[in-house]
């Protein structure tokens, strides 16, 4: 199995990752499910935090301030998302069973406590043809972090994300970005494709993504498919040498596919071939 792959383990916390156990600098993520009543603290530290709920009802205490967050299920509607200064103290208690995730990045404290609501996001259609896909900016660069960058991906059956492929690594002029995919999937037995590869270094890895696994995007490009049936959401924690404003800096696209830009039906051959 790569070492950027990760399936969910049984217990409270299915995923997690640091600096240390990605082997970058930046970026930790973690999932915690927690069961109905069941109560978990957390302190960020030096870091950022931002706390997005993918199914379930909770609260978060943090101070003398409380938060409730529910959402069905990532299918069915955007989050709310709960963004944490350094030096935070917080409590999550589940009101039904919940599973939560949570990422994290160096930061100075810019910032104060804030719940970022649904109507304060960007929902992007990106792409077009068989690239068709929804961006959800639930912690974009239009709201105020330091170095934290949230996205929630939609592919629908049989289309494309990431396309066309681009890289966030530092390589030609792009600024370096960490970034990781946790996926969902629907149905959950569906699956998507998930390809990591850096021509320069001679990584290139094929990665079969499961309902509730995670992948990191470690350099390079980093293109999706949803095979036809499968129904394919990723959640995106990017954060990197990017600063505040410097964060809506855009990737830098492989040369070899940015035409598709402007061509977004791919030239399809036409079919039946060899007939008159």
């Amino acid at each position: 199995m790569s070492r950027h792959h990760f399936r969910p383990m049984a217990g409270p916390t299915p995923l997690e990752v640091t600096p240390a156990t990605a082997g970058w600098r930046y970026l930790s993520f973690g999932v915690w499910a927690l069961q109905e009543g069941e109560a978990r603290t957390g302190q960020t530290g030096g870091l950022e935090v931002a706390l997005v709920p993918l199914s379930g009802e909770l609260e978060v205490q943090v101070g003398s301030a409380l938060f409730h967050l529910k959402r069905q299920d990532v299918f069915s509607e955007l989050p709310s998302v709960l963004y944490l200064p350094p030096a935070s103290t917080y409590q999550v208690t589940a009101l039904q069973a919940t599973e939560l995730a949570w990422g994290g990045a160096p930061a100075e404290g810019r910032y104060p406590l804030r719940l970022f609501h649904p109507p304060e996001m960007r929902v992007e259609m990106r792409g077009g043809g068989h690239a068709l896909r929804q961006v959800s900016h639930i912690l974009g660069p239009h709201l105020p972090a330091e170095r934290l960058i949230l996205y929630e991906v939609y592919t629908p059956s049989g289309s494309w994300s990431g396309w066309p492929p681009h890289r966030h690594d530092g390589q030609m002029g792009s600024l370096y970005l960490e970034e990781t995919y946790y996926y969902k999937v629907s149905p959950r037995t569906g699956w998507a494709i998930h390809r990591n590869y850096s021509p320069e270094d001679g990584l290139d890895e094929l990665l079969l993504a499961r309902d509730g696994e995670l992948i990191l995007a470690p350099k390079g490009y980093h293109p999706v498919v949803a095979p036809p049936g499968s129904n394919v959401y990723y959640l995106n924690y990017m954060a990197g040498e990017a600063l505040c404003e410097q964060r809506a800096t855009p990737p830098v696209d492989e040369p070899e596919w940015a035409w598709m830009r402007q061509d977004w039906s791919g030239q399809p051959m036409t079919l039946p071939i060899g007939q008159k």
